[in-house]
């Protein structure tokens, strides 16, 4: 079936204004800018791709920042969902709070503009969700709007236009209603696995922006469900647990042993635009691994990945599981520069101009399942001396120790999710 045998891939975000109260600017349910610029098209200067280097630096530090706090833990988040949610929150900020948020984010102010950052995240989010036939992913925003407060029309035009926002008017007094009202959304544009994305909310909330990710892949060369048996997986030294262990023996992939990091790497395509990196660490070597983890090296093996002479045949053993990630990003933005956006100090007015908004929580929750049929990854640029394959006899490779996950977008070359398995029998 279609539904069922595909990796399921999503990510929600939840970012909530709290203060205040007052009266309505606009009347409709869920509606959208139906007066939509022009997106220009694809292209080595296209605007998604002008941001692309930016997106890859902040979603390798807020990786860097979990990982040092959580050494032993699954992590798994969409990088491309909370940059969104936070550049689309920016179009409401004034002065430092502004210029903070997207310098924060990785952008360049003196080398692309404010216009430019939001137009780049335009041309991703049309280019991510076009039609295909092959990759269903869904990437979208909604913005849940006290029904009293007048935001102004420009931050709510701008949110729409560019990042495709729904614009839904609720009555925030009734917490239980409204808090169920978010939950059913995310639930039902995440085709169900995001539940409860929010828990109980403050009577003092005005606004919710809400961002998730959806998306379903098949693997270019899926598995054979029939060869899965259980197997070892070395969490560490002392911790052992048993995998369903997907097998292929018959396929030719692209993956390279690095000559001087203690790591292999391994590409897998999925049908349509998307593929993923899996880099699988010698045994207790992680942390050396992920040290050297830097858009510059994703950019080396994801070209170095491209070319014949690491096409090869492969006996290949990995995991099939299902992991999950939930962050308070209230607790982590703010060790990556953002010091002002869950304090009294930030500047709102760009939103309305009748109250001090404040944005006192804000969470990130995300879900990664692999199975035969399906999984995806990172982006590159060519380094090959550097680099040795396996010896020419007989190739194995064994994901049955942590390796880290990166899944990206292969035309916008764009991380859509980003994570390390550590333990895949842990949810």
């Amino acid at each position: 079936m279609y539904l069922a045998d595909r990796l399921l891939l999503l990510l929600a975000a939840l970012l909530a204004l709290s203060h205040g109260q007052l009266h309505p600017q606009h009347n409709g349910e869920g509606h959208t800018n139906s007066s939509h610029q022009q997106v220009p098209g694809t292209g080595e200067d296209s605007p998604s791709l002008r941001i692309a280097p930016a997106n890859t630096k902040f979603a390798l530090r807020f990786y860097h920042l979990i990982a040092s706090e959580s050494p032993k833990k699954n992590i798994f988040f969409s990088p491309l969902s909370i940059s969104a949610a936070l550049a689309m929150l920016s179009l409401g900020a004034r002065s430092h709070s502004q210029t903070q948020m997207l310098e924060g984010l990785g952008f360049n102010l003196t080398e692309l503009s404010e216009s430019d950052v939001h137009r780049g995240f335009q041309h991703l989010l049309h280019n991510l969700n076009l039609p295909s036939g092959e990759l269903a992913m869904h990437v979208g925003s909604a913005l849940f709007l006290n029904h009293d407060l007048p935001f102004l029309p420009k931050f709510l035009n701008e949110t729409m236009a560019f990042y495709e926002s729904r614009l839904f008017h609720t009555d925030f007094s009734d917490t239980v209603g409204t808090t169920q009202r978010i939950n059913n959304h995310v639930k039902k544009e995440t085709q169900g696995k995001i539940v409860d994305l929010v828990g109980k909310l403050s009577t003092d909330t005005l606004m919710v922006l809400v961002n998730y990710v959806y998306l379903k892949a098949l693997w270019e060369k899926p598995f054979i469900a029939s060869r899965t048996t259980r197997r070892d997986f070395y969490v560490d030294e002392s911790t052992t647990v048993q995998v369903p262990m997907m097998l292929q023996d018959k396929e030719h992939h692209w993956y390279l042993h690095d000559r001087y990091l203690p790591c292999s790497v391994l590409r897998m395509d999925y049908k349509g635009d998307a593929a993923a990196l899996f880099i699988l660490p010698n045994q207790g070597k992680m942390k050396e691994v992920e040290e050297v983890l830097t858009p510059e090296m994703l950019m080396r093996w994801n070209n170095l990945l491209q070319k014949r002479n690491f096409y090869r045949k492969l006996e290949l053993h990995f995991p099939k599981f299902s992991i999950s990630g939930s962050y308070t990003l209230h607790q982590i933005l703010p060790k990556l520069g953002f010091s002002d956006l869950f304090s009294p100090w930030a500047n709102f007015s760009g939103i309305t101009d009748q109250l001090n908004l404040q944005a006192p929580k804000s969470f990130h929750k995300a879900t990664l399942d692999v199975n035969e049929a399906g999984t995806q990854a990172a982006a590159g640029t060519s380094f090959s001396s550097r680099f040795l394959s396996v010896p020419n006899n007989h190739r194995v490779l064994w994901f049955n120790r942590p390796f880290l996950v990166v899944i990206f977008s292969t035309s916008t070359q764009s991380i859509l999710f980003l994570g390390k398995v550590v333990d895949p029998t842990e949810p």
